[in-house]
């Protein structure tokens, strides 16, 4: 793999917001990661991508630093102005707000749920993640569609907590 495609790989990933790639061709070995979102919080990181030939040394290549979008400030600020709880995806995946086809979805707006309680699947890489409540309370709203993809951190449910 010379250096003009590793280029274009690294621009797509960062364009389709690929976070972890990996690539075996050969001898050799591409793995690209890039910083997560605690970090990211903090300060714009520069992604460090590396290509490992299977018997020499490891060159790291290093590009200009990505800056993430901004995560809605205003649909934050006003979920916790309210009181409520914001449900984040833990992970990047395919939604699925029930267990198989035809069954009912786990949880909707209205529903009251407990600490532990199953909200939805996650799908990644033909696992079936199943992602809980972390606050009680009642389900505000579903913000997502199922079968859409997620991203890490994305927001999928509003709760409203019990007091």
């Amino acid at each position: 793999m010379n250096q003009k495609e590793l280029k274009e790989l690294i621009e797509f990933l960062i364009e389709k917001d690929v976070t972890e790639f990996e690539l075996e061709r050969g001898d050799v070995k591409v793995r690209i990661k890039r910083g997560g979102q605690q970090a990211a919080a903090t300060a714009a990181l520069a992604p460090v991508f590396a290509v490992h030939p299977a018997a020499a040394p490891t060159p790291d290549i290093s590009f200009s630093p990505v800056v993430p979008a901004p995560a809605s400030p205003a649909r934050e600020t006003k979920a916790t102005e309210e009181g409520l709880h914001t449900v984040r995806s833990p992970i990047v995946g395919t939604y699925y707000e029930s267990p198989s086809p035809g069954s009912p979805p786990f949880v909707k707006a209205g529903d009251v749920v407990e600490v532990g309680q199953v909200l939805c699947i996650v799908e990644a890489m033909k696992l079936m993640n199943e992602i809980e409540a972390d606050a009680a309370g009642e389900i505000v709203k579903k913000l997502i569609n199922n079968g859409q993809p997620v991203e890490y951190g994305q927001e999928l449910f509003v709760i409203r907590p019990r007091t």
